[in-house]
């Protein structure tokens, strides 16, 4: 199954510094699964003053369970309080093709 995680930074004035403390793991982290198949697009969501605010990455696992214990329970992002606001929906991809 596809997903697509929002995970939207908390607001409070230490978020930027609680998503930089932890930046390097993150993407590290989203770098082995990209590696291993298993995530398919990331971007960080900005605000009105290019500030990162939040994350968008679409994946797929077997299940949502999963998903949350092999991926998300372990998230540097998740884990260091960054993302204080999670949404996960199921989705169905599709990669464009050259014409």
């Amino acid at each position: 199954m596809e997903f697509m995680i929002i995970g939207r930074d908390g607001t409070d004035a230490g978020a930027l510094d609680r998503r930089l403390a932890v930046r390097e793991q993150h993407l590290e982290c989203f770098d082995r699964f990209t590696n291993a198949g298993v995530f398919k697009y990331g971007c960080a969501i900005l605000d009105d003053k290019q500030q990162m605010v939040g994350s968008v990455i679409v994946c797929e696992f077997a299940s949502r369970d999963e998903m949350e214990e092999v991926w998300l329970s372990h998230e540097p992002y998740v884990v260091g309080d960054v993302w204080r606001s999670i949404e996960i929906l199921p989705v169905r991809s599709r990669i464009p093709t050259k014409v």
